[in-house]
């Protein structure tokens, strides 16, 4: 208990023995007055302080919850698609999922939508035989941000990768896309692969 609100106690002790001690004189009505005063005065003062420590409770929960990390992580491969090739510009589905904490990656669409702002590790993988040009092109929205690449090279198969820390706002879309005339391959084993999670929110 607080030293105030010992004060208080004490104060609605005294009024209540001169309340029952029927006492009249007019020093006794003073007293009984002052006192009567100084309790409405520390009462004022506990409640502002009551309601000062709710404002703080209140602020501390909402610096709270907004500095709770979301858990996001997601990895997906091509699967079993085989080899894809396009003529035109074609956005990559990674069918195959294997990790889909948060649900922000959507494996009917291929795009991952960040739930929050903040810093996300993006990666991704891409595989294909020699034969052909190998493309696999990060973008968020219409806007590209990361790409491997290999030209042909004889015989048997290359394997790319890139990544990097993004900070993405809330409601950032990124999909993978495949450019006109070239190829990837990916089969079970999952050697074209689409990733991600968040390091932490901004």
């Amino acid at each position: 208990m607080s030293e105030m609100a010992k004060q208080a106690v004490w104060f609605l002790a005294v009024l209540c023995i001169f309340a029952s001690s029927g006492l009249t004189r007019e020093e006794d009505v003073d007293a009984i007055s002052q006192l009567s005063e100084q309790m409405s005065t520390i009462l004022r003062t506990l409640q502002a302080k009551t309601e000062e420590q709710a404002l703080e409770i209140l602020d501390l929960k909402e610096r709270l919850n907004a500095s709770e990390i979301p858990k996001v992580a997601f990895a997906a491969s091509l699967g079993s698609n085989g080899l894809i090739t396009t003529k035109a510009f074609k956005t990559l589905i990674y069918k195959d999922v294997l990790t889909n904490v948060g649900e922000a990656y959507d494996p009917k669409t291929g795009i991952f939508k960040a739930p929050v702002k903040g810093v996300y590790y993006i990666r991704f993988t891409a595989n294909s035989p020699t034969t052909g040009p190998m493309s696999a092109v990060l973008y968020k929205g219409e806007t590209v941000l990361l790409m491997v690449h290999e030209q042909p090279s004889g015989e048997g198969s290359d394997t790319a990768s890139n990544g990097a820390p993004l900070l993405l706002e809330e409601g950032d879309e990124l999909h993978i896309e495949l450019w006109p005339n070239t190829q990837i391959w990916d089969e079970d084993n999952h050697y074209s692969t689409f990733s991600g999670f968040l390091l932490f929110r901004m």
